[in-house]
């Protein structure tokens, strides 16, 4: 019963990373970008959820939506002042862009919110379930996260597969000249990726902030490493791949912790995304893609 305790805990975590990593994927799939300013977002927006309910009175609903619209609209900025004029630069020049951006997002949190931890109120009113006897206690953050992160896998798959703006973002990901040559605005669907990214960006921060109520300007550092480990254990690119090395990550997280050290799981999480890239490459659910010269 321990043993199911720790892989449910594993899998509430890792579907943190996984909505974090679906931002991740989308950015990547579509732009060829690596935001590594996206877990910075997730601060923001958790810190912003903080003021709605604790300064401002805000129900936790609305206070949500009100993150999730600013962080829509700061993903667009960000993707429009830092990454658009980085469009036909190196991948260097853009990695380090990204770099600047999240160092600037947590300076900007210190100006604003201070260094102080802030305690995180759960925004999850569910109350926790109870499994054989008592002896399995799921918790209301564990249900919600779980099942909130299918969801969005299942919706973003769905939009990218069924809808025509989801195959602007397929065409747009394959080749930006020609979509652009067939009336693709190939601007505005990068800006939407982006926006689409950051607006699970704020999703995936009350979240983690409910399960782990420690609120602070490097909150979103750590677990956007993570999660874009997780983007690549699944595959970058992959929605599917994602969810996959988002769970998978989470699990060997906690299993690590219970049964090997606190100290070492996360070398040994690292550790097993080199061996399984060094088998698969391209990641769990990743393909092949051949480069035409």
């Amino acid at each position: 019963m321990e043993f199911l305790s720790y892989l449910i805990n594993g899998i509430s975590l890792g579907s943190v990373y996984a909505i974090i990593a679906l931002g991740y994927t989308m950015v990547y799939g579509i732009a060829k970008m690596l935001n590594f300013a996206h877990g910075d977002v997730i601060m923001v927006g958790s810190y912003l959820v903080f003021i709605g309910i604790n300064q401002m009175g805000i129900p936790p609903l609305v206070a949500i939506i009100i993150s999730m619209v600013a962080c829509t609209l700061l993903g667009i900025i960000i993707e429009r002042f830092a990454y658009k004029p980085l469009r036909g630069a190196s991948s260097l020049a853009v990695l380090i862009t990204a770099i600047g951006v999240s160092y600037l997002l947590q300076n900007l949190a210190l100006l604003f919110w201070g260094s102080d931890p802030k305690s995180f109120t759960s925004v999850v009113t569910i109350p926790p379930l109870k499994l054989a006897n008592g002896q399995l206690v799921i918790s209301g953050e564990t249900i919600v996260t779980i099942v909130t992160s299918t969801v969005i896998m299942i919706g973003l798959m769905l939009f990218v597969n069924r809808t025509k703006v989801g195959n602007a973002m397929l065409a747009v990901s394959e080749d930006k000249g020609a979509a652009q040559l067939m009336g693709i605005n190939v601007n505005y669907t990068i800006a939407l990726t982006f926006a689409i990214g950051s607006a699970l960006a704020a999703v995936a921060g009350v979240l983690l902030c409910s399960a782990y109520p420690t609120l602070q300007p490097t909150t979103g550092a750590m677990p956007g490493i993570k999660a874009f480990t997780a983007a690549v254990f699944g595959g970058i690119g992959s929605i599917p791949g994602a969810m996959l090395g988002g769970v998978l990550l989470g699990i060997i997280e906690i299993l690590s912790k219970a049964y090997i050290s606190t100290q070492l799981a996360d070398a040994i999480v690292f550790a097993v995304l080199i061996v399984v890239l060094l088998v698969r490459p391209t990641g769990l659910l990743g393909k092949k893609i051949n480069e035409k010269v």
